[in-house]
């Protein structure tokens, strides 16, 4: 009898989720592989071999698909990452926050084992204080001004909650620096199409990245070896915005901080952009992540150093330049691209 593992990828169809499920579907000791997600996948979207499953996160019944599946492994994708102008702040709390408590719900119930979370560094908050680089022991102090930074901050406090409370579920949580990749586009890599790169008066504006791949043999290799713990997922190193600019060879425009979270709270007024004055932390403070648990506890090496994850971006990019925006809202599936 086989004794595989049953995993079970919550925004399976996504970018993330599809490429985690596809690698899952070429590695050894899985025996089941569940895609949930909103919608069932288009006809030419299917993986022989991989069941699919249409369900909300935030569905109590959850639990009795994860159940009836006999799940043993849940990672855990499915998060709102770039809202639209759409999309309420209690729709993403709902989604980000209540989806994940569903689930882990749903997981105690029907008798997951484990449970493997994408988180960000956005739950360690945007401030001037940060520590750089930032560990994982470091404190977590998501923005509440900033959705997405406090829905993190509180779903990894939830976390903490089941730990304590349910240790037979087994945890792994990722916190991830911005996600690249040849197909990525979102609000973040929106930044670097621009004629010329905003940067915040006072601030490098730093930025941390992770290759796309790098995030999904992370999350495959936790739901196969059932590895726990806390990991931040980045490459080694970090890009100011100015040497940013140097690589696309563009320049810089400085804009005082106060005058540019002026002008985001107009622009939101009028309707012409979703961002209030909180951006400013955003691109002013950005969590700058130690990567040295992940290689030498959990034991990835990233294929790429946040430079040459960039540089290999930015080739892609030249060779294949966007055709259009990035959808309002996407699943984190993040990939979506994290903080």
């Amino acid at each position: 009898m086989s004794n595989g593992r049953r995993i079970c990828v919550t925004g399976g169809n996504g970018f993330l989720g599809s490429a985690v499920i596809a690698r899952l579907a070429h590695s050894a000791g899985v025996d089941h592989i569940l895609s949930l997600d909103l919608r069932p996948p288009a006809d030419g979207r299917r993986l022989d071999g991989v069941a699919y499953a249409a369900a909300d996160v935030c569905d109590p019944a959850v639990g009795a698909v994860l159940a009836e599946h006999r799940i043993d492994t849940v990672v855990h994708l499915a998060a709102i990452v770039n809202p639209g102008k759409n999309t309420s702040r209690e729709q993403e709390y709902r989604v980000d926050v209540g989806g994940t408590g569903n689930v882990l719900a749903g997981c105690v119930a029907a008798g997951v084992g484990r449970i493997i979370v994408s988180s960000s560094g956005a739950a360690y908050g945007y401030h001037p204080d940060n520590p750089v680089p930032l560990r994982e022991s470091d404190p977590l102090r998501g923005n509440d001004e900033f959705a997405y930074s406090r829905h993190k901050r509180l779903v990894e406090e939830e976390l903490a909650r089941y730990r304590a409370a349910h240790p037979e579920l087994e945890q792994t949580v990722f916190r991830i620096g911005t996600i690249l990749g040849t197909g990525v586009r979102n609000q973040i890599t929106a930044l670097f199409d621009a004629p010329r790169l905003l940067k915040v008066a006072g601030s490098d504006s730093p930025f941390v990245f992770i290759w796309d791949e790098d995030v999904a043999a992370c999350m495959v290799r936790a739901a196969v070896e059932g590895i726990s713990g806390t990991y931040n997922v980045a490459g080694d190193g970090w890009l100011g915005v100015d040497e940013l600019a140097r690589l696309l060879g563009k320049r810089t425009v400085t804009v005082p901080p106060a005058l540019l979270g002026a002008a985001l709270r107009i622009g939101r007024r009028l309707g012409l952009t979703v961002h209030g004055p909180e951006q400013v932390r955003f691109l002013r403070w950005r969590p700058v992540l130690d990567n040295t648990a992940l290689k030498e506890q959990f034991g990835y090496v990233p294929r790429y150093t946040s430079r040459e994850a960039f540089l290999a971006f930015r080739d892609a990019r030249r060779s294949s330049p966007p055709a259009a925006a990035a959808p309002a809202v996407q699943w984190k599936d993040d990939r979506t691209a994290s903080p």
